[in-house]
């Protein structure tokens, strides 16, 4: 009897493990079987269709570096173990099926999208598993499909530039979470990163100089560099939609052809374009034509924010002052939104969809043409008028969908609202937990989530990680996992049994449950740690008395090295520190060419 009964424990516990699958984001439906797959080098994976054979040339490539096994890959699907096939079944984007039995292995979806990201839960599983001479893989059979169509992460390479290699490497990880839409900020007040043959000016005096070292040698890419990230991605079903920012935003571009400027006010030079005169749409118009033209997403993300911080300029400019009274524009308010409809017309002419930010929601664009993407929380009427004037809307509100916010109550560089910050479970609970009460939420033109990592306060590789991991877990269930399957404590399950991966990929991560296993990544921060503050002392929206950053975007006059005294803590068991983004000069990392004109102190 009592052998009986180990027994029968022994095959309870083994269920138990088998059940445990550690997959992120959660499929919608995992069926247990018996028995297992023995996975290794004799194992050949086949395709139905041609189609295919990229997907199945990632998973051998992807397989060889993680388990060390050397796969064969059929061209046809006789005689192969691991079935990669196109069949017809769930017609949503990215849906798939995955199933494991004794002999085989069959991933199947009715788009190529669906075929990736279940050859990508299969990589997760043997990712899983220790390294041997084979893996044993659970039976199972996997339902699953994403609830957005949009999940996405932007990076602003204005502030501080991070490279090519480091792109490639936030690729792989938002391929390996599901994640579809790179937005990529190539221009702002510190920088211009994009390559614009038609005025080479743009990244070689606006290139110059980035958040922390306004001197710095211009970094940006090159047109071939951008195809080679566009293909980068594209293999891994990424989109990658490129941000030119404008009318505000635009003190790199100012500084490169001052004739666009539309004036300067304190603290914000040169912030915006100059509305009034028909060379700026011009001039804007080319740049638009020619950024249409190197990415093939159809999209292009115009800006459109927080223009209020130097549209003062613009009152005092006698020339802007005539051109408004002569078109009877009541405000610089109404002008803004001129100037946004008029070089949205041109991105939409050369084929282009709009993206912008929830400001442009009062711009009367064409609802089919048009993404707005709601960023300001403490303004949910943005996010209700986008929805009532049929705009597709993107969901990314500072909290908590902003990285560069701190992710600690003990950490001290980085932001704040009102004394809330972003945590890994604030991110997973995202939209529900935050607007549960909002029936916006409900709206079919709600098509997705996206993170945005600002990078003021993040100058090297080592500080992007510790932001990132593992809150970029959390952003893959908030954009796929459907609500009634969330389960917090499930997710910290599969979330801890998953750091050890990025232990292997020599990540510097944040740990939220051993919160000192890696000491917090500063590049810029306050030498002494945050006093409790004052009850007589108002500090606005933010928890700081300096100016506001509403959008964690805000220009600042430009300035050498206010903020160059870096002191980064880096863990013993990461000892090899990563370097500054201002130091970076390799081809490899995107071009940093040494400017013509003398450096001035």
């Amino acid at each position: 009897m009592k052998i009986k009964f180990v027994l029968v424990l022994l095959l309870f516990c083994g269920s138990l493990k088998a059940q445990n699958i550690n997959i992120i984001p959660q499929p919608k439906s995992v069926i247990n079987g018996t028995g297992q797959f023995s996975f290794s080098n004799h194992s050949t994976v086949g395709v139905n269709d041609a189609s295919l054979l990229p997907i199945a040339r990632y998973f051998q490539k992807q397989v060889s570096q993680s388990a060390g096994f050397t796969l064969a890959v059929d061209n046809k699907d006789a005689g192969s173990v691991i079935h990669l096939l196109l069949t017809n079944g769930d017609p949503t984007a990215g849906a798939y099926s995955l199933k494991i039995v004794a002999n085989e292995i069959t991933i199947s979806s009715s788009n190529r999208d669906g075929v990736f990201y279940g050859v990508v839960s299969l990589l997760q599983m043997i990712k899983d598993q220790p390294r041997g001479e084979s893996i044993n893989l659970a039976t199972l059979t996997i339902t699953d499909t994403p609830r957005y169509q949009w999940r996405g992460l932007m990076l602003d390479e204005s502030r501080h530039f991070f490279g090519m290699e480091k792109v490639k490497q936030i690729l792989d990880w938002m391929a390996y979470y599901k994640l579809n839409k790179f937005h990529w900020h190539l221009t702002d007040a510190q920088g211009w990163r994009l390559e614009i043959k038609k005025y080479p000016k743009l990244t070689l005096v606006g290139g110059v100089g980035n958040y922390s070292d306004s001197v710095a040698d211009p970094q940006y890419y090159t047109q071939a560099q951008i195809k080679e990230i566009i293909t980068y991605a594209a293999e891994r079903f990424i989109t990658v939609i490129p941000e030119i920012d404008m009318p505000g935003h635009a003190t790199a571009a100012n500084k490169a052809y001052p004739q666009f400027s539309g004036g300067s006010v304190e603290g914000y030079p040169n912030f915006t374009f100059n509305p009034a005169i028909d060379s700026t749409y011009q001039f804007l118009g080319n740049i638009i034509k020619e950024t249409s033209a190197l990415f093939p997403s159809k999209m292009i993300h115009l800006g459109g924010d927080e223009v209020a911080l130097g549209v003062k300029a613009w009152s005092l400019n006698p020339s802007i002052a005539s051109f408004m009274q002569k078109n009877n524009f009541a405000d610089v308010g109404e002008l803004e939104r001129y100037f946004f409809k008029r070089v949205a017309d041109t991105a939409i002419n050369a084929g282009d969809k709009v993206l912008a930010w929830d400001e442009a929601t009062g711009t009367n664009l064409p609802a089919d043409k048009t993404i707005i993407f709601w960023w300001r929380q403490n303004l949910p009427g943005q996010l209700h008028l986008a929805v009532q004037k049929g705009y597709q809307v993107v969901l990314c509100p500072r909290l908590p969908m902003y990285f560069d916010f701190v992710q600690d109550a003990d950490h001290i560089s980085g932001r704040r609202w009102k004394g809330v910050y972003n945590t890994v479970g604030s991110v997973y609970g995202f939209p529900e937990k935050q607007l549960q009460n909002n029936e916006d939420l409900q709206s079919k033109q709600i098509i997705g989530v996206q993170a945005n990592i600002w990078t003021e306060m993040i100058g090297s590789e080592k500080r992007l990680d510790f932001m990132l991991f593992p809150r970029i877990a959390g952003l893959a269930e908030a954009g796929w996992t459907a609500p009634e399957l969330k389960d917090e404590e499930a997710f910290n399950n599969r979330l801890k049994a998953s750091i050890k991966i990025y232990d292997a990929a020599n990540i510097y991560y944040f740990n939220p449950f051993d919160k000192f296993f890696h000491d917090e990544a500063i590049d810029f921060g306050p030498k002494i740690r945050r006093m409790p503050k004052p009850e007589n002392v108002d500090y606005g929206d933010e928890d700081r008395p300096t100016r506001k950053h509403r959008h964690g975007r805000s220009s600042k006059k430009e300035h050498s090295s206010k903020h160059s005294s870096k002191h980064s803590s880096s863990s013993s068991k990461h000892s090899s520190s990563k370097k500054s983004s201002s130091s970076k000069k390799s081809s490899s990392s995107g071009s940093s060419h040494k400017s013509s004109h003398k450096k001035k102190k």
